[in-house]
């Protein structure tokens, strides 16, 4: 089975079109990432995706928002512009490289006051999180295989109302074809039927880019 397209090019144009548009400096962030890592630059999310979660995170009223997968920090700065001046993200990664431009970024977006990044093993970070259920948003864009310890980590310690966003649910349609069985795609398998079959939230699975499924704690 070929990868699919969830999105034609003409579509993803129109969408772009029709959403609110980047700044200068989110431009200027997508253009960077593009020349330094032209290799890892899928990675980054779309712009509308940013504008959704963005939305979300202003939708849900979060003060304290967690990110799993910073990559050159575009989620981050987005997630970050929809929190309250008093507000914080816990920013998770492993790359020095990929977040030294996400740390300029956010300085020249008024938002790294906000930001707390840990640069360490993202389930390390979580597990030293207090047990309390006092997260309201987290956003999960990282190692595919490591989604469910993440996802499990995250759901005792969201409270009532908050929303976990996990990206990539999709895995460019590989999920519906039997014949895919490598690492990533099995392990989202595992992860999107987990969080459907999970009585402690309510779960949309959405078309947005390559997938996200949206788990909203009862």
């Amino acid at each position: 089975m070929a990868l699919m397209d969830i999105v034609s090019p003409a579509l993803s144009d129109y969408l772009l079109a029709h959403s609110s548009q980047p700044d200068d400096l989110l431009r200027e962030l997508a253009a960077e990432t593009a020349a330094e890592f032209p290799d890892s630059a899928q990675m980054q999310i779309s712009h509308d995706e940013g504008e959704l979660l963005t939305m979300l995170v202003r939708l849900v009223g979060a003060r304290t928002a967690v990110e799993v997968g910073v990559f050159t920090g575009y989620s981050s700065l987005c997630i970050a512009r929809g929190l309250p001046a008093t507000g914080t993200l816990l920013a998770c990664d492993v790359s020095e490289e990929w977040t030294k431009i996400a740390r300029r970024y956010w300085d020249r977006a008024g938002v790294a006051d906000k930001i707390d990044l840990r640069i360490a093993p993202a389930l390390d970070t979580l597990r030293e999180l207090p047990e309390a259920p006092t997260i309201d948003f987290a956003f999960i864009d990282a190692d595919k295989t490591g989604y469910l310890s993440y996802y499990t980590e995250l759901v005792p310690r969201l409270r009532p109302g908050g929303l976990i966003v996990l990206d990539n649910v999709l895995q460019s349609g590989r999920v519906v074809d039997p014949a895919a069985t490598d690492r990533n795609t099995v392990a989202i398998r595992e992860v999107n039927a987990q969080v459907a079959a999970d009585p402690r939230v309510e779960v949309a699975m959405l078309p947005v880019r390559d997938g996200i499924t949206l788990a909203r704690k009862r």
